[in-house]
């Protein structure tokens, strides 16, 4: 007689992994476009920006504080994520015209990034779902990686300075027009 093998129902948060993944998948297709080409800049984008990733980089603070090596990690991923961000600042052109603020940003490293995070993502869940299926699967465990946070740090840092960067260039053009009109006027 054969040997079978019991098949273990997936757990809750391997069904949630699986879940992510499209979700995941259509980010990372919307972030490849937004690195490569000329785009407008709208009023909300960057606040809310700035409040989700404060928000993200906020709980995964909270949740490696009794680890804190890996908590240095993903500061020094954040600070390193803010240079490379300054960097693209530098090599980003803006152009404010008639029809609204529009900038194009430095393409290879906002895709670099990308690529860099979603490789870790890739392999991380390779490590954990296939390699060593004894590993606990869940999401505090997928977050507790010092490689996968110092990932994560690295693309948070760069997309929130990069969006304050962008907020700061709105709001000085806009000063600027306003202080025009204000000069025409009182002409």
């Amino acid at each position: 007689m054969p040997d079978l093998a019991i098949v273990t129902p997936p757990t809750a948060s391997t069904v949630a992994a699986i879940a992510l993944v499209p979700l995941l998948a259509w980010r990372v297709h919307a972030r490849f476009r937004r690195a490569s080409g000329r785009q407008r800049l709208s009023r909300y984008r960057a606040p809310i920006s700035l409040t989700l990733y404060t928000l993200i980089v906020g709980a995964i603070a909270l949740a490696n504080l009794r680890q804190p090596p890996h908590l240095l990690a993903f500061a020094a991923a954040l600070g390193a994520g803010a240079g490379l961000a300054a960097f693209a600042l530098g090599r980003t052109r803006f152009e404010p015209t008639l029809t609204g603020l529009y900038y194009t940003p430095h393409g290879p490293l906002g895709i670099a990034l990308a690529l860099l995070f979603v490789a870790r993502l890739a392999y991380r869940f390779v490590e954990v779902y296939a390699i060593d299926t004894a590993a606990a699967r869940s999401f505090t465990e997928f977050a507790h990686s010092p490689l996968t946070l110092g990932a994560f740090g690295l693309m948070a840092g760069y997309h929130f300075w990069y969006m304050l960067g962008l907020l700061r260039w709105r709001r000085r053009v806009l000063r600027a027009k306003r202080e025009r009109e204000a000069r025409r006027d009182g002409a």
